[in-house]
């Protein structure tokens, strides 16, 4: 639906990136996803011959921007008050005319209307990156909507699309998809030491002979577990044995979730097959030691990062049709039977639920491994920190190609 081009031509955007000065707007530069997407996206363009300027208010990554040859300047973009708001945009626009600026990239809400409305006006194309899903836009609202005004949008998946597009008024062509990126050299299967697998089955209490299904996530209202416990007493009444369902913990051990969960797990009796287990700090031996992983959730999201962890880790997943999963958990109809990497239900579908574990604990070991490796294959393609730089910098260079931004 969209019509940002994803695709990277490394040369033809090289070219055109080389001796332009871009800025990156970010509320702060933290170690979190913007902070790091920020500095990623700085990295590439030093590489390919441009001037990397990071604009913010502080943090901890400002350091390590420096040090790979990249410039931060401090500046507030999320300023509320109105007489502070126009001093500020007014800042913005003497800070892109004297420092030369001919591309500008607004991450996240908090920045976007100060930089997109401030680049307009200094007619300086600009991009803007959305982060979750964004809410309706107010009919009582006079302001210009900053997502309507920027050159490009970029959304982490179609699901986040579509409804920028539906809700904030943006053009389809102006639209474009480009995932957050998942550390797949830390989620790799092949990085990760048996012996980190092994401490984790010990401290799960989980026998050699038995399998793993891992709901991934801190279990939470939304998050589908009280629907796993029943789909799981379905499965067992039907015989299944061996096989063990580990649940992170909720968010406060006493809070009203965790003991609903732990009163349906002592209802159905399945307190020696479900187990609620602690915040685990080693995620990717978590899903290593997993047969594969559900995520059940009811809530509709712009980008399921547990979920795309696990197919990083080579993982089939089970999951609800929901939000961006399906762009994630490949499945029919989206792709035929022999291309899947997981399974789709219905969210608060106990038999749907029960009947998609079902399938995917019967699959034969050779298709296992086939359907994990094409399941790491699609991760290495989609999210890697490579692939989501590249896609960024080809918008990047689509917007230079376009405005023929003079070299200074």
């Amino acid at each position: 639906m969209t019509g940002i081009e994803g695709g990277y031509a490394s040369g033809r955007t090289g070219r055109i990136l080389a001796g332009a000065t871009i800025l990156q707007a970010v509320p702060a530069l933290n170690d979190d996803r913007v902070g790091r997407a920020a500095l990623n996206l700085a990295l590439g363009q030093l590489r390919s011959g441009a001037r990397a300027i990071i604009a913010g208010g502080g943090g901890q990554l400002v350091g390590e921007l420096q040090a790979v040859g990249g410039e931060w300047m401090d500046f507030d973009l999320t300023i509320g008050q109105p007489l502070k708001r126009r001093r500020s945009l007014h800042a913005f626009r003497e800070l892109l005319a004297v420092e030369r600026i001919e591309l500008v990239h607004a991450h996240g809400s908090a920045p976007t209307r100060a930089a997109v409305t401030g680049a307009r006006e200094a007619s300086v194309p600009s991009i803007a990156t959305c982060y979750g899903l964004p809410p309706p836009r107010s009919s009582t609202s006079f302001r210009a909507d900053p997502l309507s005004q920027a050159d490009a949008v970029l959304a982490p998946s179609e699901f986040a699309a579509e409804l920028i597009a539906r809700h904030r008024g943006v053009a389809p062509e102006r639209l474009g998809v480009i995932p957050p990126v998942v550390d797949t050299a830390w989620f790799d299967p092949a990085a990760v030491r048996t012996d980190r697998v092994a401490a984790l089955r010990h401290e799960w209490q989980v026998d050699p002979d038995e399998r793993i299904v891992l709901a991934a996530g801190a279990s939470a209202p939304a998050s589908g577990h009280l629907t796993l416990v029943d789909a799981v007493r379905i499965l067992v009444n039907g015989g299944l044995r061996k096989v063990v369902f580990v649940v992170g913990a909720a968010g406060t051990e006493g809070d009203d979730h965790a003991q609903a969960l732990d009163a349906r797990i002592a209802a159905q009796g399945l307190g020696a097959m479900v187990r609620r287990v602690r915040h685990c700090s080693d995620m990717p031996a978590a899903y290593a030691a997993a047969d594969a992983v559900v995520v059940p959730t009811e809530r509709k999201s712009a980008f399921e990062e547990d979920a795309a962890q696990a197919v990083a880790m080579a993982r089939p997943v089970i999951a609800s049709n929901v939000g961006s999963l399906p762009e994630i958990v490949l499945a029919p109809p989206r792709v035929s039977a022999e291309n899947r990497i997981g399974w789709l239900m219905r969210p608060r579908d106990t038999l749907d639920l029960a009947r998609a574990l079902a399938s995917a604990l019967m699959v034969e070991s050779e298709d296992w491994h086939a359907l994990g490796s094409r399941a790491r294959q699609f991760a290495e393609r989609k999210f890697s920190e490579r692939r989501v730089t590249d896609a960024t910098l080809a918008v990047y260079g689509a917007l230079l190609g376009s405005a023929g931004s003079p070299r200074r």
